[in-house]
């Protein structure tokens, strides 16, 4: 069996917040807390809230966003949930970071746009909230917001299926969609959600591309006004 990045990431995920779930005062210790971070100095939250999610919905719905499109990203063999709901796994990469930059260094990158995505993500929360101590948060959305942008870059043709919605929604059309729907819930606030960390990790998704490949950027805008 082939060494899988991703696999060893989404393990590591589960299990962790699955510990988090049966003890109350681990979880605590792993929540990013911004004001923690700043007058304790207990830096290890930027990374360690990453591993642990709310319940068992949260920690599903990011591990399936993370395994489907992160596959994709990695190699060719991407799959999503069809239409019709059976599974099916649907190639929807021509070429992926291990096709691109190599087996080990493919996954090299991976890792980077997952992990630095996720302290990216942090970014604009821990400026909002470092004086506030009761703010708290935690889960890999924004890493996997970094993945699924970093995706849609790479590929913008890929389509993009929601659940209840039996129709794909080209990746460069979904990508700016849900940016907007991310900016007007983090105005509006109050939702319990962290869309600002939502956003950072999907502009971090974007400027690693475009770093590592600086005519993805071209290509996508290309497409998005031809």
């Amino acid at each position: 069996m082939e060494f899988n990045i991703l696999i060893l990431f989404i393990l590591v995920i589960v299990g962790v917040s699955i510990k988090a779930f049966g003890e109350p005062d681990f979880k605590q210790k792993m929540m990013f807390i911004p004001y923690l971070v700043d007058r304790d100095k207990q830096y290890y939250r930027i990374v360690s809230h990453m591993l642990i999610h709310a319940d068992w919905m949260h920690l599903l719905f990011n591990g399936i966003a993370l395994y489907y499109l992160g596959t994709g990203f990695i190699s060719m063999e991407a799959g999503i949930y069809t239409a019709n709901n059976d599974l099916t796994k649907q190639f929807i990469f021509d070429d992926g970071l291990i096709q691109s930059y190599g087996f080990w260094m493919g996954q090299v990158h991976f890792a980077l746009v997952f992990i630095l995505g996720g302290v990216f993500a942090g970014i604009i929360p821990f400026i909002r909230h470092r004086n506030n101590p009761s703010y708290r948060s935690l889960g890999a959305s924004g890493a996997v917001s970094a993945i699924i942008f970093a995706a849609i870059l790479w590929n913008p043709t890929i389509e993009v299926y929601l659940l209840f919605i039996p129709v794909g929604i080209p990746a460069y059309i979904f990508g700016p969609l849900y940016l907007l729907f991310e900016f007007i819930m983090d105005k509006r606030g109050n939702s319990g959600i962290a869309h600002d960390a939502h956003i950072g990790g999907a502009i971090f998704g974007i400027l690693y591309v475009l770093l590592i490949s600086s005519s993805k950027g071209s290509e996508f805008l290309a497409l998005f006004f031809g």
